[in-house]
Formats: C-alpha cells, sequence, structure tokens
C-alpha cells in the first residue's frame, strides 16, 4: 500500500507540492503542512482524500472547509498508541474540543478510543450527541455557571474544578441533590508557574494566569476537598500554553504534578489520575519544526515514571489533551479569489471570498499560514501578494506575503492548518453565512457542517411590534 503526504519543501520555485512515500507510518502530522492524503492529480490540481479541491468548491461552495479523514485518524492512533507503548501504566487521550467541536469530529475521535475535552455546556452537549461516553468527558472551564455545573454533574462527566467559587458551587448543587448516592468525579485544576516561548493570549501556565488554582493555596485547598463527601476527587490537572515546541517545560511540568500528588496523599486524599494538558505545537509555516507526537509523548511519560519512582508512588492514570496538534493539519480551507488591487511600489492585494469571519487567528493573534493555488499547483511562484478577506475591515488580511503564481478571479486558494480555532472561532461579522465543512476519505465527501444562509443570520432576531414598517 502507498501513502501520500507532502514533502516538506517548496522546490525549484513552484508551490508545495507533495510526494509519494512508502507506507511510512512514522510521519507525524503536526510536522506537515498539507493534509497526509493531498496529491496533485493529472489536472495539476491539489486532490485531498481522493477528492479534487476545485471540484468540492463546486459542489459545496466557497469558503470551505475540508477535513481529511485519514489524517485525522492517524494522530488519533499516534497518540493514542504512542502512551500504550511509553508509558507503562493506565492512560486515556482526551481530544481538547475548543480547537473545533462538532458531531463529526468528535464521533471519530471517540471511535478512535479518545475521550473529550469539553470547556462550555454547549460543547458538553455536543459531545453527549456525538456519542461519547460521560466517562471519557472531561469539562473544563474558569467560569462555568451553575446551570453548567448542573448539567455537568446530570450528565456524569468528570468536572475539572478551576477555582474556589466553583469548587464551592459544585459541592453546594450536589449537597442539594435528592439523589443523595451521585458523587461526581472531580479534579483539580491548579497553575504550575512554568514558563514556555509561545503566544502571550495563550500562555496559560504561568502564575499571573486567569486558570486554575495557585500553588501558594494548596495547604488549603487539598485540607478543604479531604473533608467533602459530595464529591469524589480523582486527581489534578495542569496546562502551560499552546503551540509550544520546547520539550522540557512539559517534562518539568510532569514532576511538579508528581510532587503534587505527593502533598495530596498527606491530607488523605488517594489521587489516581494525572492530567498533563496539551500545548504540542505544528508546522505553520516552512521554518516551524515541532517535536514529533511520539517524540512529546514519550518525554512526558519518562518524566512522569520517574517522579513517581523518586516519591514511591504508583504510576497514576495518565491523561494528556492534544487540540491543535491533533486536528489542526487535517483541515484546509479553500476560497474562490476575486478582485485584486495593485499598489504601486508597496504591494498588490488578492481578495478571497472569506476571511476573518472564517480564520480570525491572524487579526487576533498576528498568525501566519501558508497557502497555494489548488488549480495551479505545478506552476512557478511568480507573484508576492497580501491576500486580503472580504469584509468591511482593514486589518481582514489572512496573509501578508503569499508567494503564488499568476492567478486570475474564480482561481481556488487554498489555506493550510486550518483546522484548530477557525471554524471553531468563526463569527457572522458583516453578516457573512459560516461556511460549510466536508469530511474526504476514499474519493468521498460527506457534509458534516451545513453552509449557513441569510435566513440563518436572522434566525433569531425579533423585529418588536412597533418597529414593522407598513
Amino acid at each position: 500500500m502507498v501513502s501520500t503526504h507532502p514533502a516538506g519543501v517548496q522546490n525549484s520555485g513552484h508551490q508545495y507540492l507533495p510526494q509519494i512515500v512508502s507506507n511510512n507510518q512514522d510521519v507525524s502530522p503536526n510536522q506537515e503542512l498539507l493534509p497526509l492524503s493531498a496529491v496533485v492529480n493529472s489536472k495539476d490540481h491539489l486532490e485531498i482524500g481522493g477528492c479534487d479541491v476545485k471540484t468540492l468548491v463546486e459542489q459545496f461552495g466557497s469558503p470551505l472547509y475540508i477535513l481529511d479523514e485519514q489524517t485525522l485518524r492517524t494522530t488519533c492512533s499516534q497518540y493514542r498508541e504512542s502512551l500504550r507503548r511509553y508509558y507503562q501504566g493506565e492512560s486515556q487521550v482526551l481530544y481538547a474540543s475548543k480547537a473545533w467541536s462538532c458531531l463529526a469530529v468528535c464521533a471519530i475521535a471517540a471511535s478512535e478510543g479518545l475521550g473529550i475535552d469539553v470547556v462550555s455546556g454547549g460543547e458538553l452537549y455536543t459531545a453527549l450527541n456525538a456519542g461519547v461516553s460521560p466517562d471519557k468527558i472531561y469539562f473544563h472551564g474558569n467560569n462555568k455557571s451553575r446551570a453548567e455545573l448542573h448539567f455537568a454533574v446530570e450528565s456524569g462527566c468528570t468536572i475539572v474544578v478551576d477555582n474556589w467559587y466553583e469548587l464551592h458551587t459544585l459541592v453546594e448543587i450536589v449537597q442539594a441533590l435528592d439523589n443523595k448516592s451521585v458523587q461526581p468525579r472531580m479534579m483539580l485544576r491548579l497553575t504550575p508557574g512554568i514558563e514556555c516561548h509561545t503566544h502571550e493570549y495563550i500562555h496559560t501556565g504561568h502564575l499571573d494566569s486567569k486558570f486554575g488554582f495557585d500553588p501558594n493555596v494548596l495547604d488549603e485547598l487539598f485540607a478543604f476537598v479531604s473533608k467533602q463527601s459530595a464529591v469524589k476527587c480523582v486527581g489534578l490537572h495542569a496546562h502551560i500554553g499552546s503551540q509550544i515546541f520546547e520539550r522540557q517545560p512539559h517534562r518539568d511540568l510532569a514532576a511538579v504534578m508528581v510532587n503534587w500528588f505527593t502533598k495530596a496523599a498527606g491530607y488523605g486524599l488517594s489521587l489516581t489520575e494525572l492530567n498533563v494538558g496539551g500545548g504540542l505545537g505544528i508546522k505553520y509555516t516552512e521554518s516551524d519544526d515541532p517535536p514529533t507526537i511520539t517524540e512529546w509523548v514519550k518525554a512526558i511519560c519518562e518524566e512522569v515514571e520517574q517522579a513517581c519512582r523518586a516519591e514511591n508512588l504508583p504510576l497514576p492514570k495518565l491523561l494528556c489533551e492534544p487540540g491543535r496538534s491533533l486536528i489542526a493539519t487535517a483541515c484546509v480551507t479553500a476560497y474562490t479569489i476575486g478582485s485584486s488591487k495593485v499598489v504601486p511600489d508597496i504591494r498588490t492585494y488578492l481578495a478571497v471570498d472569506g476571511g476573518m469571519s472564517d480564520n480570525p487567528r491572524p487579526i487576533t493573534y498576528q498568525s501566519v499560514y501558508r497557502a497555494v493555488v489548488g488549480n495551479r499547483m505545478s506552476q512557478p511562484l511568480t507573484e508576492t501578494v497580501t491576500i486580503a478577506g472580504k469584509h468591511c475591515e482593514s486589518g481582514d488580511v489572512l496573509i501578508k506575503h503569499a508567494h503564488l503564481p499568476k492567478t486570475e478571479p474564480g482561481d481556488i486558494l487554498v489555506v493550510m492548518g486550518t483546522g484548530a480555532y477557525n471554524y471553531s472561532m468563526a463569527s457572522n461579522y458583516n453578516r457573512l453565512p459560516r461556511p460549510a465543512g466536508v469530511i474526504v476519505a476514499d474519493g468521498e465527501a460527506n457534509l458534516i457542517l451545513q453552509r449557513e444562509t441569510f435566513q440563518d443570520l436572522v434566525r433569531q432576531d425579533r423585529l418588536p411590534e412597533r418597529l414593522k414598517q407598513g
């Protein structure tokens, strides 16, 4: 069997072209720009999952999220199997669904043996409706409402408690239940105080963070929890950030958390689960060089086992929560190119039919992406352009310096690595309907997100009688 994946470089002034690789199971999707199934077909078109991207746009319209099932399943498998290979204790991979929460993605993750990390009642509802077992759902968040906590208790998922207010509220909710046999599973999120090089806005592990209990309250926290019979504290959680390429911070995190386990034991808490979060980065540009999934998992497993031996502790159930590194590379977004504008001696703008409403990361985080022209894959790169969105906003720019072949209106621009925080952060800014999404595999495309219509945009609007005209 022959598998395909991108080459990893641009050659001879041409676009980022996929290559054939002989059944290489060691390819780590987070180190690739294009999905694993990407090839260039005889029409010189980009093909993903056996489907011509230009044909997909003709069938489903644009902008269009195109999710490659092979890449997503491969990533799930690599995380799952790496934990089994390198950790001697029990383990569980959780998909951090805030990266892209929809029924199809949650269902695929669950079918691969993964659990789901949710951060809102809506994400919990989505996971449950995708068929995910509640005992594999972990509910995070720094300000869960009372209604969300009620929902979590009723569903039977594990609740990751973030702060004192939430802890007290959860205990009150459970104590007020008529069914006194209900004892929800709970984990405590702690702030580890570990620095890592990433964007300030997605750097969640330092002491100045809105997330988690501070380490200086551990004695008070463990003492309080040890006296609560309404809830069952099963473990600890921490997370140090996102889009991280370094392995040492994660090694440090594992050691710190095992030390916390020892402290908790001093208060009579028998903790059995350790959740080290996620944060592994992906390759957004040719210069990005993240560790492989296997390297990341191996480093954490080794450190947890070593720290447990040093503390004379039994190995806890080890959990991790990949989000971006699990889903980002599996998806591309296809746009149709429209107008252009040449500003002499400054730049050329090339406009597409989407932008900040389907991918807000460039304007929000100054994130950098790469793109190809999906129907001109082998043509030489002769133009440097700024890819602009269609929104009435000067900052609506997807890519500032895109190297592309000469294009015409109607060509298909394909932006890579858009599976994480694109659809999940999409909006209706300027009243643009949100795009459709398809999943592709074996030459077949199935709709997983229906394209919104103008009618959808006014569905929740209400017009008081006194404002109606005529």
